[in-house]
């Protein structure tokens, strides 16, 4: 039982640093483009 419990804290340790990485290093920020539309407003 002792082995499991072991193995389940190395595993989430190891999960956690791989996901800190993966916030560092990983390209997370959005594509950014310019878009331009016409308004039409209502005079009426």
């Amino acid at each position: 039982m002792r082995h499991i419990v072991k193995l389940v804290l190395i595993l989430g340790i190891l999960g956690g640093i791989g996901l800190v990485a993966y916030a560092y290093v990983g390209d997370l920020s959005p594509e950014r483009t310019q878009v331009t539309r016409p308004v039409v407003l209502d005079d009426g």
